[in-house]
């Protein structure tokens, strides 16, 4: 019995390698998998943000690719996403803003000062993101015509990450 115990940390130490070697494998192993790719998307569950037009259930299945983007006034990389929001709101792209645990004259603030790249928005005190499976802020939701998810992206939009990711996403989307 002794002798057999004495294999336990090899074995177990090769399994624990064997899983993260695995899991390294994968085509992004930084990027956060999502349940939701190719299912409904979630229900909204917003508040009116001052007199802006609210995010509804019926902008999700609207035609067209659209995306969700989950955002604070509070959150520096929500800043550094939003030339990119706005660069994408200029090619006519449809994004829905849900504005994430805010107050909401500071996130109003925020919009007058860098712009509203929104064709709708829409407060959450956390209810809507817990069902969407929100990671944190900046997060956006590329979402085709049926109302279906088609990428999750976790973290601020860059130019490099607009072109890689949700550019692609956006266009299979549109297929």
């Amino acid at each position: 019995m002794a002798k057999a115990l004495m294999f336990v940390p090899p074995v177990a130490f090769a399994a624990l390698a064997a899983m993260f070697w695995l899991g390294m494998q994968r085509e992004d192993p930084e990027a956060l998998p999502s349940a939701m790719i190719g299912r409904a998307a979630p229900a909204v569950q917003v508040v009116p943000l001052g007199d802006l037009p609210v995010f509804d259930a019926a902008a999700l299945t609207a035609p067209g690719v659209k995306l969700v983007n989950f955002w604070a006034s509070w959150c520096a990389p929500c800043r550094a996403e939003h030339p990119q929001l706005e660069a994408l709101r200029a090619e006519g792209v449809v994004i829905h803003g849900v504005n994430y645990k805010d107050d909401p004259v500071k996130a109003e603030a925020f919009l007058a000062e860098l712009g509203n790249p929104y064709a709708t928005i829409g407060a959450d005190a956390g209810r809507m993101a817990l069902d969407w499976g929100l990671y944190g802020v900046p997060e956006t939701f590329v979402i085709d015509g049926a109302g279906k998810v088609v990428l999750r992206f976790a973290g601020p939009i860059t130019a490099q990450e607009l072109e890689r990711l949700i550019r692609p996403a956006m266009a299979k989307a549109a297929q």
